[in-house]
């Protein structure tokens, strides 16, 4: 009876253990988050594509990488205390170089959707905007309302949601690999596509910097609000606390409007933009 009661004795006291052990184990890897190892190694690195003018792109006679996005983010990087180390990517790549753990965090005109809150998260904003079309000067390519993109060749990304509305509407959709914007605004001018479907800032600066092409924003389409953020995990809570911190001095030092206006022709895109835009029915946002 003795030897049975030490034995019970004995197998919970191996149970507390483990019990003990495994709970010491949880929160042991529980307190390994991104934000640790990005102090650990005073280095963030941020995926983004270093071809789109304004926001993530190398300004002319220039070998350093620059735009709207990108400086927010060494901004931020100050803010924080460590190092902003970028991979470039295609748009497309960044999702998954986010899934596999090959990067921290994302900046690249990314807009905030449900559908990727479902699998990211994503700081505070620091850009607003909507959506515009770029098309041909003569004509405006044949489109006068959104229901005439169909049949059109829209140029974008496979995964963006500009690519999502040129489907709604039944535009076929022409992608390419982390182009830069000249291609795209070429392919407009030449007939080979027939509209970029975009943010306005982005658009707006695309066709200032390319004046060859014969291209304008659409006078009458201004549809679908977006707002942009910084793309991260979705369990690097810690890590999006600090950055929204940050954001949010650079929200009232000025320094968002200040950089806003250097990449944006003076136009402050880090508040929501005036004037009534048009939502979209049956696109996820």
């Amino acid at each position: 009876m003795k030897k049975q009661l030490m034995f019970v004795v004995s197998l919970a006291f191996v149970f507390i253990l483990a019990a003990c052990g495994s709970t010491d184990g949880d929160d042991q890897a529980k307190e390994t988050t991104t934000w640790d190892k990005v102090q650990e190694e005073g280095e963030i690195v941020v995926g983004t594509s270093g071809t789109l003018v304004a926001t993530s792109y190398y300004p002319k006679d220039s070998d350093k990488l620059s735009g709207y996005d990108v400086e927010v983010m060494r901004a931020i990087g100050e803010k924080l205390g460590v190092d902003v180390k970028f991979q470039e990517m295609g748009f497309d790549a960044l999702f998954a170089a986010m899934n596999s753990g090959r990067i921290d965090a994302a900046i690249n005109d990314i807009e905030v959707t449900d559908k990727r809150k479902e699998k990211y998260a994503f700081t505070t904003p620091y850009k607003y905007s909507y959506t515009t079309l770029v098309v041909r000067e003569d004509g405006l390519s044949g489109i006068e309302t959104l229901d005439d993109l169909e049949g059109k060749k829209a140029g974008g990304a496979a995964t963006s949601v500009f690519s999502d509305i040129a489907r709604h509407y039944d535009a076929e959709v022409i992608t390419y690999d982390n182009a830069t914007n000249d291609v795209y605004l070429r392919d407009v001018d030449n007939g080979r596509t027939d509209v970029i479907i975009n943010d306005y800032y982005l658009s707006k600066l695309g066709i200032n910097a390319f004046p060859q092409f014969d291209l304008v924003l659409h006078p009458d389409i201004k549809v679908h609000p977006t707002k942009q953020a910084i793309l991260l995990e979705q369990e690097d809570s810690e890590l999006q606390k600090k950055m929204n911190e940050a954001l949010k001095e650079l929200q009232e030092d000025g320094t968002l409007t200040e950089l806003s206006k250097k990449f944006f022709l003076g136009e402050d895109a880090s508040k929501q933009p005036e004037g009534e835009i048009t939502e979209i029915e049956g696109i996820e946002s």
